[in-house]
């Protein structure tokens, strides 16, 4: 493609049946169009992506969850490990969100982009506390630090895998 070929393709942002899309519009060197192309726009958070987030976490929250390791990593760890843990997992998930979804369009979607991020990272930790929980491993009421802890190390991948699951679609 020439520098003169790229003269002739506009891009706009369209709303098609409720969901954006970015749009190519490719036109000759008279200005007629000869073709549109709509490539959907992943940053809006829908119910279906939440979905997507909540079927992943769960893909790795289930094996992780039912581990000793990860009982024995929350009795063992202190609180800076379990900290920097989720602090590194935040910043890979914003990573792998930014650049899959929101490069390009991050100036016009930065809320929906940390909607996502925080949601995403919320969501697992909500399976994996559930998942703890009824195994009877999070003792939330007598020992809130320890559940949160395991809660926290079990969301570290949990959060990997809802990540990519929601940018598979």
């Amino acid at each position: 493609m020439t520098m003169k070929d790229t003269q002739n393709i506009n891009r706009e942002i369209n709303r098609i049946d409720g969901q954006l899309y970015q749009t190519f519009v490719i036109k000759d060197e008279h200005g007629k169009e000869l073709q549109r192309i709509n490539v959907p726009l992943k940053v809006e958070m829908r119910i279906h992506d939440v979905l997507e987030i909540i079927v992943g976490a769960s893909i790795l929250a289930v094996p992780v969850a039912f581990t000793e390791e990860v009982w024995t990593m929350g009795d063992q760890l202190p609180w800076l490990n379990v900290l920097l843990l989720s602090t590194i997992s935040l910043l890979f998930m914003g990573s792998f969100v930014y650049y899959t979804s929101y490069r390009k369009h991050l100036t016009m979607y930065k809320k929906e982009y940390f909607k996502r991020v925080l949601t995403t990272f919320l969501l697992s930790i909500i399976i994996v506390g559930l998942l703890l929980t009824i195994v009877d491993k999070c003792p939330w009421i007598t020992d809130f630090d320890l559940a949160l802890k395991r809660t926290l190390i079990g969301a570290f991948p949990a959060s990997f895998s809802a990540t990519v699951t929601d940018n598979i679609s």
